[in-house]
């Protein structure tokens, strides 16, 4: 019974110190905002057939859907070219934003307005990487994915050295954040630009809130208690939002595997040969005939992709077999986005798949990215301290001002 309480006390004090998988959420962030972003540059050229006013999928067709299922999306609410740039741009930015780990408690909660804004504007656009990040870009709201690589943990870091120092550090930005999107949120709620699904709506209240009340304690408050709670319910909330994007991901493969083992073709060990024998999934055909061309090797893709994602949720319980099967499904998925060409619903599955990554390899890839971007400081050092600096003539000739002929 002792050994019982000490575990249960251990549990609790673990989940209500400190926000767990910093790396994990780091690499989380960073790989669906970067995902979103690469989308939505490659499709900029197409954005009016996908989102746009004029496309296939009228602006009333839209409104149409969207009353019946209450979808959130902001593009309903002007059916001007002006608004649909706006709202395109700015999810791109925000996107870029969170991908840099700038103010990302807000940035998140702009990357999930805009990627509902354009994923529920056209519903059928979409494949299954779009789902995930529906998904993802809610969790990723609850999140403190900004603990490690990201500008917020150097302006924190400025910080401490500053108080370290006796210096009085005040905060300007992200109270005028606060405020912009405050007067946004006041006038889209009284115009009724928030009616339907309350889900996202309340989110963007209680968000909005519990900024405020942050800002508020830390700015007024004297006493460490009330600052020390608010981390304690931040790391809960997070916590809780790490846990439920693994049991997301293990659903999805879970799901994914399950279903295979119903169709005919993945019991006989073919299912592989026929997605790249398709025109719309074959960028490189070449390739897709000589991976096609050994039976034995579709045979065992096929029941490899059944098993991998099968078993996947239940080799949580031992890290060495996890992170085999997390490599293969890694690989399989880079191996997808090449020969089907789906390199956007790739990328999605193995920012996904990041959450399982092992610390000790995240740190490494850290500290690798790091010297390497130290490298090339250096090397733009150099080259600039190897050009010539610019010298005056040395007779110049004298200049007449205001002279006449």
């Amino acid at each position: 019974m002792n050994r019982f309480a000490l575990a249960v006390s251990s549990g609790i004090a673990r989940v209500t110190e400190a926000a767990l998988g910093p790396y994990q959420t780091a690499m989380i962030r960073i790989g669906f905002s970067a995902t979103w972003l690469l989308f939505l540059l490659r499709e900029f050229p197409h954005r009016q057939e996908l989102y746009g006013p004029d496309g296939p999928w009228s602006w009333n067709l839209a409104e149409q859907l969207v009353s019946l299922n209450g979808a959130f999306t902001a593009l309903m609410w002007s059916d001007g070219q002006l608004w649909f740039e706006t709202v395109y741009v700015l999810a791109a930015l925000s996107s870029l934003l969170l991908l840099l780990g700038w103010r990302t408690r807000t940035m998140s909660v702009l990357f999930m307005v805009g990627v509902l804004s354009l994923q529920n504007r056209s519903i059928f656009v979409g494949d299954g990487g779009d789902n995930v990040l529906h998904l993802m870009c809610l969790y990723l709201v609850f999140t403190r994915c900004g603990q490690v690589w990201s500008l917020d943990e150097r302006r924190a870091g400025r910080a401490r050295v500053a108080r370290a120092r006796g210096e009085h550090v005040v905060d300007r930005v992200g109270p005028a954040l606060w405020v912009v999107l405050g007067l946004a949120l006041v006038t889209a709620t009284f115009l009724g630009r928030l009616d339907g699904d309350v889900t996202v709506p309340v989110l963007l209240w209680v968000v909005w809130s519990a900024q405020a009340l942050w800002w508020a304690v830390g700015r007024f408050t004297r006493s460490g208690q009330s600052r020390i709670m608010l981390d304690v319910i931040a790391d809960v909330v997070h916590n809780g939002a790490v846990l439920v994007i693994m049991a997301e991901a293990c659903l999805i493969y879970a799901t994914a595997g399950w279903y295979k083992i119903q169709g005919s073709r993945w019991q006989d060990g073919t299912a592989v040969y026929y997605p790249l024998h398709l025109d719309y999934f074959s960028p490189w055909p070449a390739l897709a005939d000589l991976l096609s061309a050994n039976a034995v090797m579709v045979m065992l893709v096929t029941y490899g992709t059944v098993a991998v994602q099968v078993a996947f949720p239940f080799t949580l319980f031992n890290r060495r077999v996890k992170n085999v099967l997390l490599a293969a499904m890694i690989t399989e998925h880079a191996v997808i986005a090449v020969v089907l060409g789906l390199p956007f619903f790739s990328l999605a599955m193995i920012a996904a798949d990041s959450v399982f990554l092992p610390t000790s390899f995240l740190r490494r890839l850290g500290d690798g990215a790091a010297r390497v971007r130290e490298r090339l400081v250096r090397r733009v050092r150099g080259v600039r301290a190897k050009l010539p600096e610019p010298r005056a003539p040395e007779n110049p000739e004298p200049t007449h001002v205001g002279s006449t002929a």
